[in-house]
């Protein structure tokens, strides 16, 4: 037993040093992704935290408020229109009991004169525009504003017509697939394997997996983006408790697990950006927590850090709670409406 541990400590001792010293030097190993886009100030289904979810007006304004990427949902109607929804089921955002898919998109409903807003649980956004979009009409509308696509469901007549709407629109670098599920993340990557990819729930389990067993530094990441919720929305989402004390506990865990400085840091060497989901403005103090990781480009750490992105809160608030720390003069003012039509600077694959 002795002489088994003689060499079996020596080994891990050495295992943990490189592990340790790859983590914070990723780029030895690894080529970076680099950067398409900096998804710093994210519209949640379109710049639903001040106008109604996923209307023309909430991504006019999204533009307005200097949003560097839409995040859309998307659903099939019975005619076979991509229609830009977060819900299957059109009874929250209507009123309606029907689905999209047993709908034509002629027939869709009307948006409720008020939705509340998810991530901020008793804030309610109101607009004059009230109409469903399709994702044909988007892209035309806004040709180079990038844009995350979630598709929910295992539909592949839904994700085929995702894919060659993208590539007909010459999109494929600045739109992003997006799922919770492994099973659907595949078959988007089979549709349109040119598009960069989120992580999945199993994927980021994984992530965690080896970020803790040592292993993360000497793995591939085919992932370009890492969305995630803050812990407190982890918890009142996928396993809320009855009783309060059990919550703050979770979501102290939550916290600890997920929001590691050395974690995103390394994430961020490897080009893979993370992005936070967040409601307002309880919780930005908790994001500002797991947005101090990075490094000054001299190296030195400060205040000209590299701020993680943020979304899920109104768009006003986060840019300017992003102004304030930093995040870059084209966050400070945001011009009129019209004046951001045009092309959005984007940059290509390292090879």
């Amino acid at each position: 037993m002795s002489s088994l541990l003689s060499y079996a400590l020596p080994a891990l001792g050495s295992y943990a040093m490189l592990s340790i010293f790859f983590l914070r030097r990723p780029r030895l190993l690894h080529t970076p992704w680099a950067p398409v886009f900096l998804p710093r100030l994210g519209a949640h289904r379109a710049g639903s935290g001040e106008l109604l979810e996923n209307t023309m007006e909430a991504m006019e304004n999204s533009l307005a408020q200097r949003s560097d990427f839409l995040e859309l949902d998307c659903q099939l109607t019975r005619d076979g229109v991509v229609v830009v929804s977060h819900d299957k089921n059109l009874s929250r955002q209507s009123g309606v009991n029907r689905d999209v898919g047993s709908l034509d998109f002629e027939e869709l409903p009307l948006y409720k004169e008020e939705l509340e807003v998810y991530f901020s649980p008793g804030r309610f956004a109101r607009g004059s525009d009230r109409h469903m979009v399709s994702l044909e009409d988007v892209f035309q509308r806004f040709p180079r504003m990038p844009m995350s696509v979630e598709v929910k469901e295992e539909n592949e007549e839904l994700i085929n017509k995702i894919a060659g709407l993208v590539r007909h629109f010459d999109r494929n670098e600045i739109t992003i697939w997006a799922t919770e599920k492994s099973s659907v993340m595949k078959k988007c990557r089979a549709a349109n394997p040119e598009m960069p990819f989120s992580f999945t729930i199993g994927g980021a389990i994984w992530l965690l997996l080896l970020y803790y067993l040592g292993l993360l530094p000497f793995v591939s990441i085919p992932e370009r983006f890492f969305f995630c919720f803050l812990p407190t929305i982890i918890n009142r989402t996928y396993f809320p408790f009855s009783c309060s004390g059990l919550n703050q506990l979770a979501a102290v865990i939550s916290k600890w697990l997920i929001m590691r400085k050395s974690l995103i840091h390394h994430l961020e060497q490897r080009g893979v950006q993370a992005l936070w989901y967040q409601g307002w403005s309880r919780e930005s103090n908790r994001a500002e927590e797991g947005n101090r990781h990075s490094q000054a480009p001299s190296g030195r750490k400060g205040n000209s850090t590299v701020v993680c992105g943020v979304t899920g809160g109104p768009l006003e608030e986060m840019r300017s709670w992003l102004a304030r720390r930093g995040k870059g003069e084209h966050l400070r003012q945001a011009p009129p409406v019209g004046k951001l039509r045009g092309a959005r600077g984007h940059g290509r694959r390292r090879s």
